[in-house]
C-alpha cells in the first residue's frame, strides 16, 4: 500500500476552458483515473476522451505514459446526461455568430450589464485574473458585517460562481455592496437612471474593500499588499539650493500612473514621467517657498503590477471630465528594471537577463510549433511541462543566490494578462470592456496569444494584434487599465 501510494501525483485537468487538479496513481487502472476526473468535470466516462499521446484507451498501462507532475491533459466531452437525438437542426461553427461560437467553444461566462454597469464587469473580468486573489477569497471567511467584508464575501462568491457555470452572471450582491459602500457608484441622471462610473475608480474601491476585508488596513502584511503592493523609493533635491541635503521616503502604492502630455509615445515614458515630478515646498536653508525635483524609483516590485493610464482630466470650461485621445504603445511584455532602484536593479539583474532568454527561447519553440502546420501534440505539452520545470529551478536557484524576496517580482519581467478598455470621449459616456490572456498549454510567441474579449455578456476571442491596437488615436476602445504578471 505504502509503495503504490508514492506514485500519485496531481495532474492539470483542462475541460471546457477550465482547469482541475486530480490526484492520478499511474499504478491504478484507466478506470479509477476517469473515475477522479468525472467527480470534478461532471463528464461520464463512458463518452470521456482523455488525450494522452492521442485519445486514452481503457486497457492503457497508466505506468508506462510518462506522466508528470502538474502536466496538463485535455479531457473533451459534455457534462451531464446522455444527449438525446437533436430536436433542431445541427449548426456547424462556420454557420455560427460569433456569440454561438463563443458559447461552442467553452470560453468563460461573461458578466450580465444591470444597467451602466460595463466599468464593473470589465473590472471584475480583470481582477478574475489574478491568482492570488482567487487563493485567498477561497479561504476567505468572517463574521463581520462592515461595507469592506460583505464585498469581499461577494466577491467571493461571484468569483466561485463564475468558475462553475457558462452562461453569464449578474455581478447583483457585489454591485449592491460597493453602492452602499461607495454612494458615487448609485448616482442618477435626470431620467432616474443609474449614471456610467470611472472604471479606475471602482477598481481602487473594489481593491481597497479587499485591503481591509482580506485582513490589513495598512502595512504590507495583509494578502492584497503582498501580492499587488509596490514601494516607491522617492529622492527630494532643492533645484535652487543643490547644497541642501536631500531628503529620501518611502510610500506603499496598488498601482503605477502613466501620465499622457504631448510628448508621450510609449508606457515606460508615461511611467517614468510620473515619476519625476517638480514640486514646490519651503526650502529650510532658503527660507522661502523653492523648486524641488523629486525621482521616485521602485524599491519593492509586486507580483502583479497594475497600470493606470491617465486618459482623463478635468474641464473646468465643460465642467466635466475630458479624454486625452493620444496614442500611448504598451507592450506585451514589460521590462521595468529602468524603473527599479539601483540596489534592486543590481540584485535582480542576473534573474531579469535569465528571464529573457527563457521568454526567447519559449518564442523559438512556438516558432517551431507553428511551422509544423500549427499542430501541438500531447507530447509536446508534455515536454513542455519538463522545460518550464526546468526553467522555474533555473530561476529559483538565482533567487536564493541573490536572496531576492519570494513574494516579489524576482525578475522585473512582467507579461500582459488582463486589460480593460474604454471607447468615448469622455469618462461620464462611453464603454468599457474587460480583456484576458488566454492560457496555453504549449508555447505561444509573443505576439501571437489569444485572449477573451468580455464585452459584458458577450464573450468571444481575439488575437494579441487586436490588444495591441488598442492604444489611442481615436474615440474607438483604448487601453486603460493594464495589468501584468
Amino acid at each position: 500500500m505504502t509503495a503504490e501510494r508514492s506514485h500519485a501525483m496531481r495532474v492539470n485537468i483542462k475541460h471546457s476552458g477550465k482547469t482541475h487538479p486530480v490526484e492520478v496513481d499511474p499504478s491504478k487502472p484507466v478506470s479509477t483515473f476517469k473515475d477522479a476526473i468525472y467527480q470534478v468535470t461532471g463528464v461520464p466516462t463512458e463518452r470521456m476522451k482523455v488525450m494522452i499521446k492521442g485519445v486514452l484507451k481503457d486497457d492503457a498501462d497508466l505506468s508506462k505514459l510518462g506522466l508528470k507532475p502538474d502536466q496538463n491533459i485535455t479531457v473533451v466531452g459534455t457534462a451531464g446526461p446522455l444527449p438525446s437525438a437533436p430536436t433542431q437542426q445541427i449548426t456547424f461553427l462556420e454557420d455560427m455568430d460569433q456569440d454561438a461560437v463563443a458559447l461552442a467553444e467553452g470560453n468563460p461566462p461573461g458578466l450580465v450589464n444591470l444597467g451602466q454597469t460595463c466599468y464593473l464587469n470589465s473590472t471584475l473580468q480583470a481582477l478574475k485574473t489574478i491568482p492570488q486573489l482567487n487563493v485567498a477569497l477561497d479561504t476567505f471567511s468572517s463574521s463581520s458585517t462592515s461595507p469592506e467584508s460583505k464585498i469581499t464575501n461577494s466577491l467571493k462568491n461571484l468569483f466561485s460562481g463564475l468558475n462553475q457555470t457558462a452562461d453569464p452572471v449578474p455581478p447583483f450582491s457585489v454591485l449592491t455592496n460597493l453602492r452602499l459602500m461607495a454612494p458615487q457608484f448609485a448616482e442618477t441622471d435626470n431620467a432616474g437612471r443609474y449614471s456610467q462610473q470611472d472604471a479606475d475608480e471602482a477598481w481602487t474601491q473594489l481593491l481597497s474593500a479587499l485591503k481591509m476585508g482580506l485582513g490589513s488596513s495598512s502595512g504590507a502584511d495583509g494578502p492584497i499588499d503582498k501580492m499587488m503592493g509596490l514601494e516607491l523609493t522617492s529622492k527630494l533635491q532643492c533645484a535652487e539650493a543643490p547644497e541642501e541635503p536631500s531628503t529620501t521616503s518611502k510610500e506603499r502604492h496598488l498601482k503605477l500612473q502613466c501620465n499622457i502630455s504631448i510628448s508621450t509615445n510609449f508606457l515606460l515614458s508615461g511611467i517614468l514621467d510620473s515619476l519625476n515630478q517638480q514640486i514646490e515646498k519651503t526650502s529650510p536653508s532658503l527660507g522661502r517657498m523653492a523648486v524641488y525635483n523629486s525621482e521616485s524609483r521602485l524599491s519593492r516590485l509586486p507580483q502583479n503590477l497594475v497600470v493606470h493610464m491617465v486618459r482623463f482630466y478635468w474641464r473646468r470650461d465643460i465642467q466635466k471630465k475630458a479624454k486625452i485621445m493620444r496614442k500611448v504603445k504598451f507592450p506585451l511584455q514589460l521590462d521595468t528594471i529602468d524603473l527599479a532602484t539601483e540596489e534592486v536593479r543590481s540584485q535582480i539583474q542576473p534573474v531579469n537577463s535569465a528571464v529573457k532568454q527563457i521568454l526567447k527561447e519559449r518564442d523559438d519553440r512556438a516558432k517551431i510549433i507553428k511551422r509544423n502546420a500549427g499542430k501541438a501534440t500531447s507530447d509536446d505539452a508534455t515536454k513542455e511541462v519538463d522545460i518550464r520545470r526546468e526553467e522555474r529551478q533555473k530561476v529559483e536557484g538565482l533567487v536564493k543566490e541573490k536572496g531576492i524576496d519570494g513574494e516579489t517580482n524576482v525578475s522585473g519581467m512582467y507579461e500582459l494578462y488582463a486589460m480593460v478598455t474604454h471607447k468615448g470621449a469622455s469618462a461620464d459616456s462611453g464603454h468599457y470592456i474587460g480583456w484576458t490572456r488566454k492560457e496555453s498549454e504549449v508555447p505561444v510567441a509573443s505576439g501571437e496569444e489569444e485572449w477573451y474579449k468580455f464585452d459584458d455578456d458577450k464573450v468571444s476571442v481575439v488575437t494579441a494584434d487586436k490588444i495591441l491596437s488598442m492604444d489611442g488615436g481615436g474615440e474607438d476602445s483604448v487601453a486603460y487599465i493594464l495589468l501584468y504578471r
